[in-house]
């Protein structure tokens, strides 16, 4: 599989160093060896959802029972997520950490994932959701503790997004 499994293990241990004890996800290609990490982990829970929204729910909960958590998803998921982040999250205020494979952009080759791609972005923009793009395995850590840190004062959802760069091997 030519997901990285270096960056897989930068990404978790960045997770974990925000304090995350708690993951939600669907099972997805590119955070397949995330998935497992936290599953191997005793420090770590993984709850496996049968839909991506589902996971606004566990956020909401982690959050009013004071765990930190994050959202496993691709981009599809967050277009399946919209509802329960927009009538949950937003209007509670409830800060929700979302890590989306970023699927559908330059280089994709799978064109079932395209038209996902193309409206990421303006998506999250449309939400009001602040996200990052995220490349550079160096920026890793940083980025996921800033993003957390936002989620938490601004008590809203924020948004990584992992790029091919990041998460695919060649």
């Amino acid at each position: 599989m030519p997901v990285s499994v270096k960056n897989s293990e930068v990404l978790f241990a960045a997770l974990k160093s925000a304090e995350i004890t708690l993951l939600s996800a669907l099972p997805e290609t590119w955070l397949v060896h995330v998935m497992q990490m936290a599953e191997d982990d005793p420090d770590m829970t993984l709850i496996r959802l049968n839909k991506e929204e589902e996971g606004v729910g566990i956020s909401t909960g982690a959050h009013l029972a004071g765990r930190k958590s994050a959202m496993l998803m691709q981009n599809h998921g967050l277009l399946t997520s919209v509802n329960g982040i927009v009538s949950v999250a937003q209007l509670y205020r409830i800060p929700v950490l979302m890590v989306i494979s970023y699927r559908g952009e330059m280089g994709e080759r799978d064109p079932w994932q395209t038209e996902g791609g193309r409206i990421t972005e303006p998506l999250l923009q449309s939400l009001g959701i602040i996200y990052r793009k995220l490349s550079d395995p160096a920026t890793v850590a940083y980025e996921v503790r800033q993003a957390q840190t936002l989620a938490e004062s601004s008590l809203r959802p924020v948004a990584l997004l992992l790029t091919r760069d990041l998460m695919w091997e060649e």
